[in-house]
């Protein structure tokens, strides 16, 4: 199973390499601190209508914070934990079927030469990304 899933990831990087896929991983947990926080002290500081400036004042710090830097997505996934290349890995092979390959370089072959497989892998990709990494896509062009 190791080799199937290393060669599905280094598709998967292929890819995001070709496509020139960067990611921004944001922090909602140190966001959500920071808004309130600044909303707590300003509450302290000036009552109700403190509670709403710190509010206001924290959500755009924490939005500022936590709105990431973009990274290229073969360096994110290769920093995957293994639960998550895991769950990459079976979205990714939902996709490949029954297509049988002996090491990675066919298996980017395979998937590069048909444009439909392709399109469908990066589909997947994205959608992983999006949902289990809650990230922030951009294309490099």
């Amino acid at each position: 199973m190791a080799p199937l899933m290393n060669d599905v990831m280094r598709l998967c990087c292929e890819i995001s390499a070709q496509e020139q896929i960067q990611v921004a991983v944001k922090n909602s947990a140190k966001g959500a601190a920071v808004a309130g926080g600044t909303a707590f002290v300003g509450g302290l500081l000036g009552g109700p209508a403190g509670i709403a400036v710190g509010g206001a004042v924290g959500g755009l710090l924490g939005s500022w914070m936590t709105s990431g830097q973009f990274r290229p997505l073969p360096q994110v996934l290769m920093e995957l934990p293994p639960n998550q290349q895991k769950k990459l890995y079976d979205d990714i092979m939902a996709v490949l079927n029954n297509l049988s390959w002996t090491d990675a370089a066919q298996l980017i072959a395979l998937v590069m030469g048909n444009s439909t497989l392709q399109q469908q892998v990066t589909a997947a990709l994205l959608n992983y990304i999006a949902k289990e990494l809650r990230a922030e896509v951009k294309y490099h062009d």
